[in-house]
């Protein structure tokens, strides 16, 4: 049979209604209410925690405890340069700032901390800015005649320049 607009059907159990449960024996749910006899299920007001076991060491107790969260992780937007090359190409760019990844659509949000990466060849010259740069990245842009800017600084390396070690005591 050839569906269209004349002979839709809602899948089955599409339009089923809610359970109600206590209407008498011949609704099949009377009496217990769907509860059974006794026990902790059948009181009123019973709520389990999430994943009791009926007293049993639940799952998640039983597992070994594992690895560690740094609250100190930063995490970067990473970007390639063959990103960055296409984007370029397609909406005619020679500079990208911190606000316009989020415009070309390179990162999710404005406030994303950026990270260029040196996969793939820049055909021109484009000057970009971004918080970190790996040095293969800043080779290639520099290569291209380009020029690659730290956000907060001038032009410099992929890193941010170590702070000042304390003097040694004698």
């Amino acid at each position: 049979m050839a569906k269209n607009l004349s002979n839709l059907r809602a899948p089955k159990k599409a339009n089923t209604g809610r359970k109600r449960v206590g209407r008498g024996m011949g609704s099949g749910m009377g009496k217990t209410s769907t509860r059974g006899h006794k026990g902790q299920g059948s009181r009123s007001g019973s709520s389990l925690m999430r994943g009791f076991e009926g007293g049993q060491m639940p799952l998640h107790r039983r597992l070994p405890k594992r690895g560690f969260t740094n609250i100190f992780r930063v995490e970067y937007t990473v970007i390639n340069l063959t990103r960055i090359a296409s984007v370029a190409a397609e909406k005619n760019v020679s500079e990208i700032g911190l606000d316009d990844y989020k415009k070309l659509g390179l990162a999710s949000s404005k406030k994303a901390l950026i990270k260029i990466l040196g996969t793939g060849e820049l055909t021109g010259a484009i000057t970009i800015s971004a918080h970190k740069f790996s040095k293969s990245a800043q080779e290639k842009i520099e290569k291209a005649g380009g020029k690659a800017i730290l956000a907060g600084g001038d032009a410099a390396g992929g890193e941010a320049a170590p702070a000042k070690a304390a003097p040694a005591k004698a």
